[in-house]
Order: C-alpha cells, then sequence, then structure tokens
C-alpha cells in the first residue's frame, strides 16, 4: 500500500482519517460530521471535511482495493436510474455473489455500447473471467456479451438478481442524504471511495456468530488504519 502524506495540514492525520471514514461509512452529511467533531472539541468546518474526504479519499479508497481477495467469479450486474441536475443517468454497477461492489460506471445512456464499456472496465480492473454472470433482461448485456465472446453461464432473470438490486440500496440512501449528486463526476469520485469502504465493512453480520463478527470488525478496522497511513 502507498502510504498517505498529510503534511501541511493543521489537524493531525488521525483526525483527517476520522472524518473521512465518517463521510464514507455512514449515511452523513458534512455538517453531520462538523457537528460529531464538535463534540469532541474539535473546531472544523464542514467545507474542510469536504476537502478532505476530495482530496484523500481516492488514495485510501486505491489502498482499500489493493488489500481485497481476488473476487468471486460469479457476478451480477444491474442498472440504476440517478437524477443529476433534472437529467435521467444510469448507474450500471456489478456485484459479486456476497454482495462486494466490484465495478460501477455512471453514464447518460442505457444501451448496449455503455453495458460494453463497463464489462471491459470489469474484465481489465478484476482480472477475472466470470463464470457465471446474472442480469434482468435488458438486451443490451446479451450484445455486449457476444462482442467480447465470453462463454460464461448467462442468466437472465430478474428475480435471480435480487443480490445487484440490494447493492443499490446503500446508493439510495446517500442519494437522498446528499439531496441527489451534483454531477456525473463528482457521483463517480463519491462512489469510488464510497464502494471501496462498503466492501471493507460489509462483514454479513447476520451469517456469524458474535465472536467470529467482532474479528471480522476488528481486522476491517485495521485495514482501514494500513490504507490510511501517513506517510
Amino acid at each position: 500500500m502507498q502510504k498517505i502524506s498529510y503534511q501541511r495540514h493543521r489537524f493531525p492525520p488521525h483526525v483527517i482519517q476520522h472524518a473521512i471514514w465518517l463521510y464514507a461509512r455512514f449515511s452523513l452529511s458534512y455538517r453531520d460530521i462538523e457537528d460529531l467533531l464538535a463534540e469532541r472539541g474539535l473546531d472544523i468546518s464542514y467545507e474542510t471535511v469536504r476537502r478532505w474526504f476530495v482530496k484523500f479519499g481516492p488514495g485510501v479508497a486505491r489502498n482499500l482495493r489493493h488489500s481485497r481477495s481476488t473476487p468471486s467469479d460469479y457476478c451480477h450486474l444491474d442498472e440504476m436510474v440517478i437524477v443529476i441536475r433534472g437529467k435521467k443517468y444510469w448507474l450500471w454497477r456489478a456485484v459479486d455473489n456476497e454482495g462486494e461492489v466490484l465495478d460501477f460506471l455512471v453514464q447518460p445512456r442505457h444501451n448496449a455500447k455503455t453495458a460494453i464499456k463497463l464489462i471491459r472496465k470489469l474484465l481489465k480492473k478484476q482480472g477475472v473471467i466470470p463464470t457465471r454472470i446474472v442480469t434482468d433482461k435488458l438486451r443490451s448485456y446479451h450484445v455486449a456479451f457476444k462482442s467480447f465472446g465470453l462463454v460464461a453461464e448467462h442468466i437472465d432473470n430478474k428475480r435471480a438478481n435480487n443480490r445487484a438490486e440490494n447493492s443499490h440500496q446503500p446508493v439510495r440512501r446517500r442519494e437522498r442524504k446528499m439531496q441527489r449528486f451534483k454531477s456525473p463526476g463528482s457521483a463517480q469520485r463519491f462512489l469510488n471511495i464510497q464502494s471501496a469502504t462498503y466492501n471493507t465493512f460489509y462483514l454479513q453480520r447476520h451469517l456469524v456468530n458474535r465472536e467470529n463478527f467482532k474479528q471480522y470488525r476488528s481486522d476491517a478496522f485495521d485495514v482501514w488504519t494500513a490504507a490510511s497511513a501517513a506517510a
């Protein structure tokens, strides 16, 4: 992992790291975080928190992704509508069979060209060729698979794609809290950081006992600490 330089900043690295973690991990606004930090005696404006997130968040997200193990070769693809400044955009997303976010793309089009772009990005970044792909009945996926010559099992059943549908919920919560995204670029940048953090702390606590959950959570905090470590 590449360590992050926090030089020439008034506050120590652990304060900056904590502010970034709060915004990436929970459905909080910058003003919410300003109040939480004020309760601890820290006079930090919400604009400062925003600048920290924009400046240091991408580096933390990159380190978090490098720390992840090889993803599953089962993936679910789906798309959801987001409205930005009154215009409809599509958030295309790929998740594995455990619900972890593999990749995403914010685009103004809902067609085969965009589906091809998503799959190309997915194959390039993950380095794993899927053996099973679940989608809804959008025909664009069939065109995209043929263009890449994918031989993976393709299940185009909306009910079978609940894993991807459920993974949209955290994004919807953040979209409401942020009063919608302000631009496609800002949505892409935010989701880049949010998805990496979500994957790190996605522990599926309902499937493990309390002792195992506490160990997994402790491991997740260790990963975050290493990913945001100061140079």
